[in-house]
């Protein structure tokens, strides 16, 4: 063998062996040693990760918290305020004006890509005008109920939301693994409000307008708690971070649904 190719040799064999800062001695680097910088780079990571979820979590809750507010205020508007309440029920042609806009808006955020969603400040005009389109919808329904069914069922829904949120945060249930569940209970609601809008012009029926008023409570808290599951991640499905304004959206229909509902279940008309 020729010197070069022995010192070639000799080159190889250091670059494959290590010094023990103990010992002195040379041995090749452990398993553990040799995957310390990825497992120290993967926990890096992990906590990037969890702290870019917190605040993906807190900026979802603070515009959520927005969108209720004002859907309550307008609301308590048009229970409370006799003078708002008849002028709205006299002119129904607002109703249909503020159904359209919103069903505008929701295919806008929804359904026309991820562009529309991310685009600041769009995503947030289009969501604000979504919110007050819905949350008039919800005051006008509501200006037919009497104020103690009104109230009753604005508890109610916060008692469920919080419920809910809470235990959806400490649950060991993966909710995001039912949704084919959640799919045969919205096809069941759908077949209901079929029936009824079939039965209802021959003649009311409270026992079919009770039963869909509880399936459909039932499905949107099943709802809220998958879609709070998809919210807060380590689970088998997550919302990404950057779609918080699908997530706000989809957490704002779920509790603005869930009081129609229960409006439908315990409401009473006004005299």
């Amino acid at each position: 063998m020729t010197k070069g190719k022995q010192k070639e040799v000799e080159l190889k064999e250091v670059k494959l062996t290590e010094v023990s800062p103990k010992t002195g001695n040379e041995y090749p680097p452990s398993y553990e040693e040799a995957t310390a910088d990825y497992e120290e780079m993967h926990a890096q990571f992990s906590w990037d990760d969890q702290a870019v979820r917190r605040i993906f979590i807190r900026k979802v809750y603070a515009i959520l918290m927005v969108q209720l507010f004002v859907t309550v205020a307008i609301v308590a508007l048009f229970t409370f305020c006799a003078p708002v309440r008849f002028y709205i029920q006299a002119h129904p042609e607002l109703y249909m004006c503020s159904y359209m806009m919103f069903f505008a808006t929701y295919i806008a955020l929804n359904c026309c890509g991820e562009q529309i969603r991310r685009q600041f400040p769009w995503n947030l005009i289009l969501l604000a005008i979504f919110t007050l389109s819905l949350a008039f919808m919800m005051g006008f329904v509501s200006s037919f109920y009497n104020t103690k069914s009104v109230v009753l069922c604005l508890g109610i829904t916060a008692v469920v939301c919080m419920t809910v949120t809470m235990f959806s945060f400490q649950t060991k249930i993966d909710f995001t693994t039912y949704q084919g569940t959640l799919l045969v209970l919205t096809l069941v609601l759908m077949y209901c409000c079929i029936i009824l809008s079939i039965v209802i012009p021959f003649g009311y029926i409270p026992w079919v307008q009770a039963m869909y008023a509880v399936i459909g409570a039932i499905l949107f808290t099943l709802f809220l708690a998958l879609d709070t599951q998809l919210l807060i991640g380590n689970h088998r499905y997550a919302i990404s971070p950057e779609e918080y304004v699908f997530a706000t959206l989809t957490l704002y229909l779920d509790i603005v649904y869930l009081f129609s509902f229960l409006l439908s279940c315990f409401g009473g008309g006004r005299e």
